[in-house]
């Protein structure tokens, strides 16, 4: 299994089981209410978030949480980058965007 997969089997291990604990009211009272989400397309697939972030920046995955504030959800991703830094990335959960990365050095993990 190549790094990729690893980060990505490690994302989605996190995510189910995150997804088995705590499940937003808007999409059901378990987690397979977030699995038609993405099926219907309320929600964007991790997957698709880990590979567009991989794309950008170097480093390896250490957590994905789903978090939920104020009616909207979003994926917390916390990565490790090349130089020890530990740099968390906000994604919207609905459309897949970017809207807040916090950590020190972040210009470093840029790929170019």
């Amino acid at each position: 299994m190549n790094a990729r997969n690893r980060i990505l089997t490690t994302g989605l291990v996190v995510l189910g089981t995150m997804l088995a604990t705590a499940a937003p009211a808007d999409t059901g009272d378990d987690w397979h209410g977030l699995h038609d989400a993405v099926r219907a397309g309320r929600l964007v697939a991790l997957p698709g978030v880990l590979d567009w972030l991989q794309q950008r920046y170097a480093g390896q995955v250490l957590e994905v949480e789903l978090e939920h504030e104020d009616e909207a959800i979003r994926y917390d991703i916390e990565m490790i980058g090349p130089g020890g830094q530990v740099v968390e990335f906000v994604f919207d959960a609905a459309t897949g965007e970017l809207i807040d990365s916090r950590g020190q050095d972040i210009e470093a993990m840029k790929r170019r």
